[in-house]
């Protein structure tokens, strides 16, 4: 089912991880916005949620691919 991870290389991933973390760069990471809304209460918005899921996903996959490379 995950065999499209194993072909993604670490380095693509880390960078598309990396970069979607700190996206955009100014005036704060969406990321980072959106957590402190979560810590606050206030992220009940779809598109917020969405956004917060959208920019977490390269990340995800990133632990998946590590997790089946380690597992075997």
């Amino acid at each position: 089912m995950f065999n499209f991870i194993d072909k993604i290389s670490y380095t693509i991933l880390i960078f598309v991880a990396v970069f979607m973390l700190l996206a955009p760069f100014k005036p704060m990471p969406h990321v980072l916005e959106k957590i402190i809304m979560l810590k606050n209460g206030t992220l009940h918005r779809p598109i917020d949620i969405f956004d917060l899921f959208y920019h977490l996903a390269p990340m995800a996959l990133l632990a998946v691919k590590v997790y089946r490379d380690y597992a075997k």
